[in-house]
């Protein structure tokens, strides 16, 4: 008789199977001399046929309870998780009438009551169960797994860690503990790799759960890092917060010396925070010596107070919104980690560069990407709902970044990047050489008023990108940084240009837009291909001209319904165009 082909499972029941204590051992691979070990096979198949359990509840349900979790009902057998975990052998056997609610002759379980603490989503208890009901542990799902930053890695990103706490999570609290220690040494390496930030839930799962080798592993990343006293105190629990900051006098012998009195004013402030009393704030800061930014009161509130609260502590006018704290980490750097839609807009309303990067080169939207999940992003949102923020924020800062895309301080950009400054000054001068020819009165116009006319060298531009010729021309002995700044020089003053134009004329700048978007290619070769095309391409050139022309007629039309030319019907459009931008 042939041997069978059938390959063997990567499962790890013992045999004969022991589910009493919910431990698995290792599986014995020996192939005997008759065949394949009868075991490995059968426990492959015995594994295949408790899966179909799960999968196939749908078509055939013979599930004798519910748990439900994040608002889906997943169908169980008690009998299976009973044998695979003392926490639901006990929980079964209960007749807890709070707890139980029998719908339909099956008794159901909300998975918020079954946990004493932390959260467990309906994903990961998936993979928890399947192993329960398989012996083996499926690969995380990467829409709740992974970021929706197409850079990182994936393998320290916080919706990695999140899940692997999660998947921690089940393994203690429903007591199946050979997933506790494959979790816990996964967890370690984390710890070591992440920002400090992201290693908070892994220390607050390990002191929940009573993980003491990676409870300490946590304590010391903490402890050795800058994380800021406040928020030590205020996201983890009173005695880990107190043994971290005596770790940090052993970790640093000789500390910065600190003024008792300053220490006191920025705790009486950032305590006004907390009390939502913006008023005490602005008493404290006229009866002491201190300002909001050396309390860094704005990055505080906007970390942990109310939006109403930090809307308010921005209209005093008196926090630089830009301010870097002691870890280099803008207010904007902060609000991204956060999430909150309402906080982001408002420091982009004031003023925050969207621009600006952390010690490890993150922007503000990088930040909100590596925390987003791909299931959050791209959940579709019904008629009615609110509308997920997770989305919202990372829109609204790359609309920022869109709105504005050269509005970086010019220390951002390295030597490394002059090619791209070059590009982009080629872009903008090719959207001003059109708009001088398309409407040349008011291109120069929106140039005279942001001192563009003596910036530009826009004669043979057109011509000059379809030859050899170079548009900057390189001065040898310039250096990358002076090359860095005239380009920015430049690039700044195309940029009033180009605003201007969007401000005044907002119709011309769309069909600008898109002839930048769609034509631009066709605009710079008229003269190549077939007689066929050349013509094709010089009707779609008129015809965009025309529309362009109507564009500005519309809004000639709509600056004239203003208001700004009331005062005398003979000033000329240029001169109430000029007296409106000195209003603005």
């Amino acid at each position: 008789m042939e041997n069978s082909t059938e390959p063997s499972s990567s499962i790890s029941f013992t045999s004969p199977c022991n589910f009493s204590n919910g431990s698995i051992g290792p599986t014995s691979n020996k192939v005997s001399e008759t065949g394949p070990n009868l075991d490995v096979i059968s426990l492959t198949k015995l594994s295949s046929n408790l899966e179909q359990l799960l999968s196939d509840s749908s078509t055939s349900d013979f599930s004798d309870a519910d748990i439900v979790v994040e608002d889906t009902t997943i169908g169980v057998h008690r009998c299976i998780l009973a044998s695979r975990s003392k926490f639901f052998d006990e929980i079964f056997r209960k007749e807890d009438k709070g707890l139980l609610v029998r719908k339909e002759g099956k008794p159901r379980y909300s998975m918020v009551d079954l946990l004493p603490y932390g959260k467990v989503g309906y994903e990961a208890f998936l993979i928890f169960l399947s192993y329960l009901y398989t012996g083996k542990l499926k690969p995380s799902p990467v829409e709740v797994s992974t970021c929706v930053d197409n850079l990182c890695p994936h393998d320290t990103c916080r919706p990695a860690i999140d899940f692997a706490v999660e998947l921690m999570y089940a393994s203690a609290i429903f007591q199946v503990s050979e997933l506790v220690s494959l979790f816990q040494r996964r967890l370690i390496n984390l710890v070591g790799k992440a920002t400090v930030e992201d290693v908070i839930p892994i220390l607050t799962v390990a002191f929940n759960c009573q993980l003491n080798q990676l409870l300490n592993q946590c304590v010391h990343r903490v402890a050795r890092s800058d994380l800021e006293t406040f928020s030590i105190e205020k996201e983890l629990p009173p005695k880990i917060a107190e043994d971290i900051k005596l770790l940090r006098l052993n970790f640093r012998p000789e500390p910065t010396p600190e003024d008792p009195l300053q220490e006191k004013r920025v705790k009486r402030i950032l305590k006004a925070l907390d009390s939502d009393d913006v008023e005490l704030v602005r008493l404290l800061l006229t009866e002491s010596e201190i300002t909001l930014d050396e309390a860094y009161a704005l990055h505080y509130s906007v970390a942990y107070c109310d939006p109403k609260i930090v809307s308010e502590v921005l209209s005093l006018g008196l926090a630089d919104v830009n301010l870097r704290n002691t870890r280099g980490n803008t207010v904007l750097h902060v609000a991204a980690r956060r999430k909150e839609p309402k906080i982001i807009v408002s420091l982009l309303t004031k003023g925050a560069c969207a621009f600006e990067t952390t010690s490890e080169g993150q922007s503000a939207v990088s930040i909100c990407k590596r925390l987003t999940r791909p299931k959050d992003y791209q959940m579709k949102r019904e008629q009615g709902q609110e509308a997920n923020k997770y989305r919202i924020c990372i829109d609204v800062l790359e609309r920022e970044i869109r709105r504005n895309p050269f509005a970086g301080d010019s220390s951002l950009y390295s030597i490394a990047m002059v090619d791209d400054l070059q590009m982009k000054l080629l872009y903008l001068e090719d959207r001003v050489a059109f708009a001088q020819m398309f409407f040349p009165t008011e291109a120069k116009l929106a140039m005279e008023i942001a001192h563009a006319e003596s910036t530009l060298e826009l004669a043979g531009l057109l011509s000059s990108r379809g030859s050899s010729g170079n548009l900057m021309e390189v001065d040898l002995n310039e250096s990358p940084i002076s090359q860095n700044q005239r380009l920015l020089s430049r690039i700044e003053t195309l940029s009033r240009t180009v605003e201007l134009g969007k401000r005044y004329f907002p119709n011309c700048s769309q069909v600008l837009d898109k002839f930048m978007e769609d034509d631009l290619p066709d605009a710079f070769y008229l003269k190549k291909g077939t007689p066929e095309e050349q013509s094709m391409k010089r009707m779609r050139f008129m015809e965009l001209k025309d529309e362009v022309h109507r564009a500005f007629n519309k809004d000639k039309a709509e600056l004239h319904r203003s208001g700004v030319s009331s005062s005398s019907s003979s000033t000329s459009f240029k001169d109430r165009l000029r007296y409106k931008v000195r209003k603005v």
